[in-house]
């Protein structure tokens, strides 16, 4: 008897790391987060889009050695979700149409290349590069079988996203929701809800002031008008008709 030690397709591991690290500095991490999240933000309502970030693309099945871990991804057409990698076979052949890569020291040209023929083969739509160092910022549309470079990223607005991209004087990027207000880090949103929840607090507090008010009035004008009847109870016991003293 001969037996097969043929690895099935069935028997292959796709690791859920590669064993990078997310990010090599804070600055590339503080970006990743910003993009990702600001994206979670805009499609939180839209069960059909999925936004990952830092997790392994598998693109075809068989090959686990064949693989990348965009910085950030938006699949179309895929519900959300936690995954520990994207196996395309099992998201209906759906390629990611957009990815975010945010430039690091440790990225090499030859690795970005090989990045860039990576999603340029498998589908990707629409793929950004922001070097947060050196402050550049280039984009590239999918054009039938390749991917061409945007001819001027500023004021670019996303096909698909609809996200407006935007590098100020210092070169540094905004990326902008279709309903053209700016993506925010974790410390502005935090600042903003702070900021309402002190303000609903000193409405809460005003609107108890008032109440307080209106019931001491309130009781003011019991109280005087039991001290009116008081009065003229005593006047009447004294033989005294009140109308008389009108």
């Amino acid at each position: 008897m001969v037996l097969d030690l043929r690895s099935t397709q069935s028997d292959i591991i796709y690791p859920d790391s590669d064993g990078q690290p997310m990010a090599d500095n804070t600055k590339q991490f503080e970006y990743i987060v910003y993009i990702k999240k600001g994206l979670d933000w805009i499609f939180a309502n839209h069960p059909d889009v999925f936004v990952g970030g830092d997790l392994l693309w598998y693109p075809v099945e068989g090959n686990n050695k064949l693989r990348q871990a965009p910085d950030v991804m938006v699949v179309f057409g895929r519900p959300k979700g936690d995954r520990g990698s994207y196996q395309q076979w099992r998201e209906e052949g759906i390629p990611p149409q957009v990815v975010f890569e945010i430039i690091s020291p440790g990225n090499t040209v030859p690795e970005m290349n090989r990045k860039h023929l990576f999603y340029e083969r498998y589908g990707v739509e629409e793929y950004y590069l922001y070097d947060p160092d050196r402050l550049n910022l280039a984009g590239y549309l999918r054009v039938e079988d390749t991917l061409e470079e945007i001819d001027a990223m500023a004021q670019w607005i996303s096909p698909r996203l609809r996200v407006r991209f935007e590098l100020n004087d210092a070169g540094k990027l905004t990326l902008y929701r279709p309903d053209d207000q700016p993506f925010e880090t974790y410390e502005e949103v935090a600042t903003r809800a702070e900021q309402e929840r002190q303000r609903a607090e000193q409405e809460r507090q005003r609107a108890e002031q008032e109440r307080q008010r209106a019931e001491q009035e309130h009781q003011r004008a019991e109280d005087a008008e039991a001290r009116a009847s008081l009065l003229e109870e005593r006047l009447r016991a004294a033989g005294i008709d009140p109308a008389d003293l009108k």
